[in-house]
C-alpha cells in the first residue's frame, strides 16, 4: 500500500490475537477499529464503513457467517474471514455468503500483511473505475468485450468458451498483478483450488494458443508457486 492506507475493522473476540493484529496493522500505517462481539461488529461496519473488515467465524451475539449475511444485504465492503484452522467447510461457508477472501488460524502475520494488501488493491481499481462497472477492456491490440463475451486480436476474434472468457478478463483486469490459483479457481470456476486439478491450467494453455494464433506474443506469464500475470 502507498501513503494513503486503509481504515481495518477487526472483529475478533480473542483479545490477545486482536491486540497483536492491531498492533501490527497500526505499525504497518493502518487506521484500525476493534469489535468484539458480533453485534457491536456489525453495528460499526454498517456506520464507520472501513475499506476491509476482518471478521472471525465465532463470534458471541452473532456468527461471523450471520454478520456477514446482514453486512452483505446493504453493503459490498472488502472482508477476509478468519477461520478455525483445517475447517474447510468454513472457508467454503465464508466464500458463499460474500467472503473476499479467508485465512485459516493459525496463521502468519505476513501472510496476513499480504491477504490484505491483495483484497484492498482488488476493491481499489485504478482511475477510481469499478471493475464491475467495466463493460469492455483494452491491453494494446486486445479488446474484450464482455456483453457479447467476445475477445479480439486487433479484427480477429478469438475462439474462447465463457470460462475461457472470464479468465482472460480477470487476468487483464489486474493487469500487472500475480493471482494466485487459489484466487481464480474461486471467481472463475467456483470451486476450491486442489492440487491434483489441472483444469485452470488446461484453460491457460488454451488461452495462450489463442492469441498465440492471433498474432499476439504470449503476454500470460506462469510464475511457478505463485500463480499467473498479464504483463
Amino acid at each position: 500500500m502507498g501513503a494513503q492506507l486503509a481504515n481495518i475493522l477487526i472483529i475478533e473476540d480473542d483479545l490477545t490475537l486482536s491486540g497483536q493484529l492491531s498492533q501490527l496493522l497500526h505499525h504497518g500505517g493502518y487506521a484500525i477499529d476493534c469489535q468484539y462481539d458480533g453485534p457491536a461488529g456489525l453495528e460499526r461496519a454498517l456506520a464507520s464503513e472501513p475499506d476491509l473488515v476482518l471478521l472471525d467465524v465465532k463470534l458471541p451475539g452473532l456468527n461471523g457467517f450471520s454478520l456477514l449475511k446482514r453486512l452483505r444485504a446493504q453493503k459490498q465492503t472488502p472482508v477476509i474471514m478468519l477461520t478455525a484452522c483445517g475447517a474447510e467447510e468454513e472457508r467454503i461457508r465464508g466464500l458463499r455468503h460474500g467472503a473476499d477472501d479467508y485465512l485459516a488460524k493459525p496463521f502468519s502475520l505476513e501472510e496476513l500483511q499480504l491477504r490484505i494488501d491483495a483484497v484492498l488493491r482488488r476493491s481499489r481499481p485504478p482511475l477510481g473505475a469499478r471493475q464491475g462497472e467495466l463493460d469492455q477492456l483494452s491491453a494494446g491490440v486486445l479488446r474484450l468485450d464482455r456483453d457479447s463475451q467476445q475477445a479480439r486480436v486487433n479484427e480477429t476474434l478469438l475462439d474462447l468458451t465463457a470460462i475461457q472468457f472470464r479468465l482472460l478478463w480477470q487476468l487483464v483486469a489486474q493487469r500487472g498483478e500475480v493471482l494466485s490459483k487459489p484466487y481464480l479457481y474461486r471467481t472463475v470456476l467456483d470451486r476450491e483450488f486442489s492440487r491434483y486439478d489441472r483444469s485452470l491450467d488446461m484453460h491457460i494453455s488454451r488461452i495462450r494458443r489463442r492469441l498465440t494464433d492471433a498474432g499476439l506474443a504470449d503476454p500470460v506469464q506462469t510464475l511457478h508457486g505463485r500463480g499467473y500475470l498479464f504483463a
